[in-house]
Formats: structure tokens, C-alpha cells, sequence
């Protein structure tokens, strides 16, 4: 068996592979097209031209679901293996809420682009970077409150660690797109999709760019130190039939069975 066929270790991997895959087939695109240009642009700008605005757009709605799954396993893991600790249980809830809250914020960026509806792009932004940041932080101490009985003390280490450089990307990305659109280098720069290296406002251009992306991928290395713990996860259905028959009522079922134990007694 290989190690993707673990348990439920599939799940956090194929939502690294397709997020991964949705960035960089419209960044491919928008490069052959000529829609931006080839040294790291935006990754918004990469799904603002139709077609890879609509490639962008569906490969991140199905990233969110892939999201909400994992967010969602990973919560029910947490509160399997560790019942009885409330504050565990408190975080662990939180922890679910924030994450959901940023899979929602994915999904406004997949469908309202930058170039159309800027501020709702922005809202977006903040809600899958910024609190999702607060879900990895969340996650963090999480790890470290279940060492070393139920998590090894290298993956609070490699939480930690990613966590500590989506935040340098998030601080990176805040200062140099401040003072990119802060009037100093023109107007109506959200709009622009090429630009000269000689431009006035090119270097803070290239540094919010460069900090997007990198934290993009640190949010794809988070999920990434799931894979291990979703393969000691297996998913199971059980039936339960309530009836004989498709049109039967549950009701009506059970109450032939009481009679036929009836008249069994008898």
C-alpha cells in the first residue's frame, strides 16, 4: 500500500496538488496568452482575462470543498483524541469556525476578481489569508498542547515554522502593497497587468508579488504535515434500513416488527 492509500491522507494531499495546480495552469495560460507578465505577477492578475478566469475560478471552488472536508476531519480527529480536555475541545471548535471562514474567503476570490470588484477580492484575501493564519496559529498550539502523548514534538516544530513564514509573507506582502498604492507611483495600479522594470514603483510591485506567492505555498506546506495524522484516519458508512420496502414508513415497519415479536411470544 502506498502512503497516499493510508487512511484519509489523500485528502490533504489532493488539496495541496489541485490549490498547487489551479495557480499554476492559470499562471500558464495568462503567460501563452500574453494577459501578464512572465516574472511572478499577481496571482489574482493570473485569473482576471477569460479563459484562465474561468479555469481560475472553478479549480479554487472545488479547492474549497476540498478544504471544508479537511478542516472537517482534522476536527473530528482532534476531538476523538481528546474528549475529556474543554479547553482542547473550545480551540479545537474555534479552530473549525476560522478555517471555514477562510475556505469562504477562497471562494470570493475564485468568483469576484481583482480587475472587476476589487474590494470584495480584498475581503476575500483577508479572510483566506488573514484568518487563516489565525486557524494555522490555532492548529499550532493545538500540536503543542497535545505533545507528547498524541503528537510528536517535529510537528509542532514544522506548524510552527510554517506559521511563522505565512506571517513574514503577510506583514511582507501588507508594507510593500501599502506603500505601492499609497498614490506615490499613480493611480488605478490595481488595474495594471504588465509592467517595465523601469517603472517608477516596480521594486514594492515585485516584493508584494514575490510575498503573495510565498504565502500561498506556506499555506499549502501547512497542510501538508496532515498527511501523516489523516493516515491513521479510516471513513466507514453504516446502514441502517428502517424498511422492507422503498415506500414503506419507518413508522409502519416498526410497527409490523413488534407484531411479528408479538406473535412470536404467543
Amino acid at each position: 500500500m502506498w502512503w497516499f492509500q493510508q487512511g484519509l491522507s489523500f485528502l490533504p494531499m489532493a488539496l495541496v496538488v489541485w490549490s498547487a495546480a489551479s495557480f499554476v495552469f492559470s499562471y500558464i495560460t495568462a503567460i501563452v496568452l500574453h494577459h501578464v507578465d512572465p516574472l511572478v505577477p499577481y496571482i489574482s492578475d493570473t485569473g482576471t482575462i477569460p479563459p484562465e478566469r474561468c479555469l481560475f475560478g472553478i479549480m479554487l471552488n472545488v479547492s474549497t470543498f476540498l478544504g471544508i472536508a479537511t478542516m472537517y476531519v482534522r476536527y473530528k480527529q482532534v476531538s476523538a483524541l481528546s474528549p475529556e480536555k474543554p479547553k482542547i475541545l473550545r480551540l479545537n471548535k474555534l479552530g473549525l469556525t476560522l478555517g471555514w471562514m477562510s475556505c469562504f474567503g477562497l471562494c470570493i476570490i475564485a468568483n469576484f476578481q481583482k480587475c472587476i470588484l476589487y474590494y470584495i477580492h480584498v475581503l476575500g484575501a483577508c479572510l483566506t489569508f488573514g484568518v487563516g493564519s489565525i486557524y494555522m496559529l490555532v492548529q499550532t498550539i493545538l500540536s503543542y498542547l497535545m505533545q507528547p502523548e498524541l503528537h510528536s514534538k517535529d510537528i509542532f516544530w514544522a506548524r510552527l515554522a510554517v506559521f511563522l513564514w505565512s506571517c513574514s509573507s503577510i506583514l511582507s506582502m501588507f508594507v510593500s502593497s501599502v506603500v505601492l498604492y499609497s498614490g506615490l507611483y499613480g493611480q488605478n495600479l490595481v488595474q495594471k497587468l504588465h509592467w517595465d522594470s523601469q517603472e517608477r514603483g516596480y521594486t514594492p510591485h515585485i516584493i508584494s508579488t514575490v510575498s503573495e506567492w510565498s504565502l500561498a505555498f506556506s499555506f499549502l506546506s501547512f497542510f501538508l504535515t496532515y498527511i501523516r495524522d489523516f493516515q491513521k484516519i479510516t471513513l466507514r458508512a453504516m446502514v441502517s434500513l428502517q424498511g422492507q420496502t422503498l415506500h414503506e414508513s419507518p413508522g409502519s415497519f416498526r410497527a409490523e416488527e413488534q407484531a411479528l415479536l408479538i406473535a412470536g411470544s404467543i
